[in-house]
């Protein structure tokens, strides 16, 4: 007997597929200096941000991955910096996003991730 109720899980990663932008060079957002984050995606706490400071940076992407529409995503997010920091990053998101994401984008995937990386 078949159930027609979708579970939390498949919810979560249909919301977040409908935010994904079409392809990963369309995030154009900054990559250095202090970024300001609208309420709406920083409701809990920090709104402003530093990029130049590692933990900063990986704070605000993980918000803005988070919290994020898709218009939030172009914005706040840079392409070559989310790649830079996927390693790290997909292990501080949810299993829901981080699948979403690697889905969407192969150069996302850990294995792809591992084969770029200067050896």
């Amino acid at each position: 007997m078949a159930h027609e109720t979708a579970t939390v899980s498949e919810v979560r990663r249909e919301r977040y597929a409908r935010r994904l932008p079409t392809d990963l060079s369309a995030l154009r957002g900054p990559d250095r200096g202090r970024v300001r984050l609208p309420l709406h995606l920083a409701w809990s706490g920090l709104t402003e941000y530093d990029l130049d400071r590692p933990r900063l940076r990986m704070s605000c992407y993980r918000t803005v991955l988070a919290e994020g529409g898709h218009d939030d995503l172009v914005r706040y997010l840079d392409r070559d910096l989310l790649v830079e920091l996927w390693p790290v990053l997909r292990t501080l998101v949810s299993k829901d996003l981080r699948a979403v994401w690697e889905d969407a984008f192969r150069e996302l995937a850990p294995m792809a991730t591992a084969a770029g990386r200067p050896g």
